[in-house]
């Protein structure tokens, strides 16, 4: 992943609040290297307050879990809101689309979030990824059939822009029923998605975002509305789900469930592959290994979960006064989960700082969260990931990663971070 940088926020022998001062959690040091943050962090601070951000940063696996296993008392009420207040330009751009986003699933607390997420859950289990399966190897073969011509052509590849952000965004067309639109421009409006309301983009840039996800959730609506959804798609089952009152489910809440899923089912499963390739090329000896030693694929898939998610951090907020790590936190405290730093805790696995593929406790981990909100689309990210590793590896056994490549561009978002770039040549 990226290269390592030396660890210098300040003089040489600063003291901790001296160190926390300079956290910038957006500041392209901490995109690219967040670690030696993060563990100071957990070891001296591990429920901080951001100034920054004004989020409660919690560090240690126990507290992480702790909170996502108590969602009557740690909200997830926030876990979806713009973390750069929109301005009115860019309001006025979403109003003018019917943009709207109610309760549906992450941001859900009510009584309705279980049987929600029981619908999604039906197209994304474990079941119905291993029917799946052929369809995965197929594209996944395809597309690096194009990708060899490609660096056979002209000596260098972005396996990024070629294969890891494609494979889950065609994958997930097809287990849902997606049809009527591009591939590139359901990507363009996944991305422009994260960065509106994970990001902080300029006063320019959110009015232009906002045109996308405009553009997206108008497309997303009508799809919703038409009742032309095939039954076997997600739409379908959307439509004829009913609520705990018996109501069937309405079309603003059925909208807001798919947008969130499209964006979670393929660009943080892209930003996962992006990692997860980038990370092999980059491990002495593994590559040649991977592409036919059992389980190794998985294992390492696990592995960069744990230790570089894509999703590195997630939201809470308090519902009352609590105590936490030792901190008494008052009621409506949002709190920003380090899912990352959640997977260096050395509380929790031992040498952290190790890729170890077999790992015994691995999937202890919090990449997906746990409890009544873990990602229900958990089973087909991380098997795409290990599909994706173990076909590159045999479609491309002589690759490398480019000469001089060390630090490619990063996506780098409040709860999103990933390479923009995986450039490899012919050994």
């Amino acid at each position: 992943m990226p290269a390592s940088h030396a660890f210098a926020p300040g003089p040489a022998s600063p003291d901790v609040p001296g160190w926390l001062d300079l956290l910038d959690v957006f500041g392209d040091d901490f995109v690219r290297n967040p670690h030696p943050w993060l563990d100071l962090l957990r070891a001296s601070a591990p429920v901080h307050h951001d100034p920054g951000t004004g989020l409660w940063l919690v560090s240690r696996h126990r507290d992480v879990r702790r909170v996502l296993l108590e969602p009557d008392v740690f909200l997830p009420d926030n876990a979806q809101d713009a973390v750069t207040a929109l301005p009115v330009a860019a309001l006025r751009v979403l109003a003018r689309a019917g943009f709207q986003l109610p309760p549906a699933l992450a941001n859900n607390g009510t009584d309705s979030h279980l049987g929600l997420r029981g619908v999604i859950a039906r197209f994304f289990g474990p079941r119905r990824v291993v029917t799946a399966l052929p369809v995965m190897e197929h594209i996944a073969g395809e597309l690096l059939q194009t990708a060899r011509a490609r660096l056979d052509a002209d000596s260098a590849c972005d396996l990024f822009s070629s294969f890891a952000q494609v494979l889950p965004c065609r994958v997930l067309m097809k287990l849902l029923g997606i049809e009527g639109i591009e591939l590139a421009t359901l990507i363009r409006w996944s991305d422009a998605a994260l960065e509106l309301f994970w990001g902080r983009p300029t006063v320019p840039r959110q009015i232009e975002l906002a045109g996308l996800v405009g553009e997206f959730h108008t497309w997303l609506s009508a799809t919703v509305r038409s009742g032309r959804a095939a039954p076997n798609s997600l739409i379908g089952a959307l439509a004829r789900h009913r609520l705990p009152d018996g109501e069937r489910l309405d079309p603003q809440t059925a909208t807001s469930a798919c947008f969130f899923v499209f964006i979670a089912g393929q660009s943080t499963t892209g930003q996962l592959i992006a990692t997860v390739l980038r990370r092999a090329l980059a491990e002495p000896g593994l590559w040649p290994r991977v592409a036919h030693e059992p389980g190794l694929a998985q294992g390492w898939t696990e592995e960069v979960l744990r230790r570089e998610p894509p999703v590195t951090t997630w939201r809470r907020v308090t519902a009352q006064p609590v105590e936490l790590g030792g901190v008494e936190l008052p009621a409506g405290a949002p709190l920003l989960l380090a899912l990352m730093d959640a997977g260096s805790d050395p509380e929790a696995f031992a040498e952290p700082e190790r890729m170890c593929p077999h790992r015994p406790n691995a999937r202890r981990h919090l990449a997906f969260g746990v409890g009544s909100h873990r990602c229900p689309g958990a089973s087909l990210a991380r098997t795409e990931a290990a599909v994706a590793l173990r076909a590159a590896a045999r479609v491309l056994p002589r690759v490398r990663l480019a000469a001089g490549d060390t630090d490619p561009p990063m996506l780098g978002l409040l709860s999103f971070r990933a390479p923009l770039r995986v450039m490899v040549t012919a050994q």
